[in-house]
């Protein structure tokens, strides 16, 4: 196999199965799936109504020329513009989060005819050239030059600040107006949009400051930049909103989707109004691949909205969520270790801030143990962050399942801190 993970290496064990939030290796050995897959598998593993889904649309149809339309994607497009505030209501549907960041920047690009684009300095966008190059969290070193025109905002990170108020809290606003003024002075004079995550995720789960999203877009507008949310990981419903833009009442300009939208399945979307897509399609906007607009899954997304809107799973991410927080809290006066939770519904973080070896070291330990006992943890990857875990069960867990984990998290920080 390539090692494709980075510094990282693959699971030392075959994974054989899984069901619900339980991963099975090919030795028989369980392990409560705290991770969602990739961070999207929001219904669990093997959902019996995706699995019949499936079953019942290859049997139809599963793939087409990719000019062609079926009934599930203009059922999709309709129903995820039924959730959306307007004018969210031009879609189109692709594979990954990467293909769908790159495909709303190249819309950004032809519209308003510029080409800079601003992200925050920890974000994670994909590995497709302009979503790299909007990604600043990992692997930009040892490819050559990224392409010009790039720009990082600071992160508003509550728990680390860098520019503080009277009270040594992150005085966010003074940071975001110094952001803006550096982007000026370098910019060329083509700013396009920005684009961000509305909770940072490999960027250490970092949730933005309420009022912060609405002040990024009036930076955003002042200048004739779209506003572009990345939604992967924080869309339909694991936040304990359908979209986590929904507490600041901040409408981009346009919405990627991925990850979550296929609960598992290789499926995104991008959104948009009427008016930027009519402007991009009298301008020629290309974004043709092999599988846009494929019919097997986007029925499976069909699926995804029938399950989240009759479970009422919105809800459930932040019933779970504040079991889950709860919990966490508890741990965190237990032990000294933990320096901050935080995090929204079914997306939480929890930073690690000592250990004999550093956070990092500890943060590694604490995840093997947790593998150990049975539990598959995430830490973040960055340098100096590596004691933070994403921790992002399935919004279908049960409430044992949350309280056996933090049980297993529990323990694994007693083992590596006594």
């Amino acid at each position: 196999m390539i090692r494709y993970s980075g510094r990282g290496a693959f699971s030392p064990e075959i994974i054989d199965r899984a069901s619900g939030t339980t991963v099975v290796t090919e030795d028989g050995r369980e392990l409560l799936d705290f991770t969602s897959g990739q961070m999207s598998a929001i219904l669990g593993h093997s959902h019996p109504e995706i699995v019949a889904t499936i079953h019942a649309q290859a049997e139809r149809l599963d793939h087409l020329y990719s000019g062609m339309l079926s009934r599930p994607v203009l059922d999709l497009a309709e129903r995820l513009a039924g959730t959306l505030p307007a004018p969210l209501d031009k879609a189109v549907f692709l594979t990954t989060g990467a293909e769908a960041n790159e495909a709303a920047l190249r819309m950004a690009k032809l519209v308003t005819g510029k080409y800079e684009i601003v992200s925050f300095a920890r974000s994670w966008h994909g590995m497709t050239q302009a979503a790299a190059n909007a990604t600043y969290s990992a692997g930009r070193a040892g490819y050559g030059p990224p392409a010009p025109g790039n720009f990082a905002l600071p992160v508003p990170d509550r728990f680390r600040p860098d520019i503080v108020d009277a009270d040594g809290g992150l005085d966010w606003r003074r940071q975001l107006d110094l952001a803006f003024d550096l982007i000026d002075a370098q910019s060329a004079g083509s700013l396009a949009a920005c684009l961000v995550e509305p909770i940072l995720s490999s960027g250490g789960v970092v949730d933005l400051p309420p009022g912060y999203l609405a002040a990024l877009r009036d930076k955003c507008h002042e200048r004739g930049m779209l506003l572009i949310l990345d939604e992967a990981q924080t869309g339909l419903c694991r936040t304990g909103d359908w979209y986590a833009f929904e507490r600041d009442g901040v409408v981009p300009d346009i919405l990627t989707l991925s990850k979550t939208l296929g609960a598992g399945l290789p499926l995104a979307a991008v959104l948009t109004s009427a008016e930027i897509e009519q402007a991009a399609h009298e301008r020629g906007y290309l974004f043709f691949t092999t599988h846009v607009n494929d019919p097997l899954p986007a029925a499976v997304g069909n699926t995804v909205l029938d399950v989240l809107t009759r479970d009422r799973l919105d809800l459930r991410a932040r019933e779970l969520g504040d079991r889950l927080r709860s919990g966490l809290d508890e741990l965190a006066g237990k032990h000294e270790v933990i320096g901050d939770v935080r995090g929204r519904g079914l997306l939480v973080g929890l930073e690690l801030v000592g250990g004999p070896d550093g956070a990092d070291q500890l943060g590694a330990a604490v995840t093997r143990r947790c593998a150990e006992l049975g539990l598959h943890m995430n830490i973040v990857q960055l340098p100096g962050m590596g004691g933070t875990f994403r921790i992002a069960p399935p919004l279908t867990a049960t409430d044992a399942e949350i309280d056996r984990g933090l049980e297993i998290l529990d323990k694994a920080l007693t083992d590596e801190t006594s």
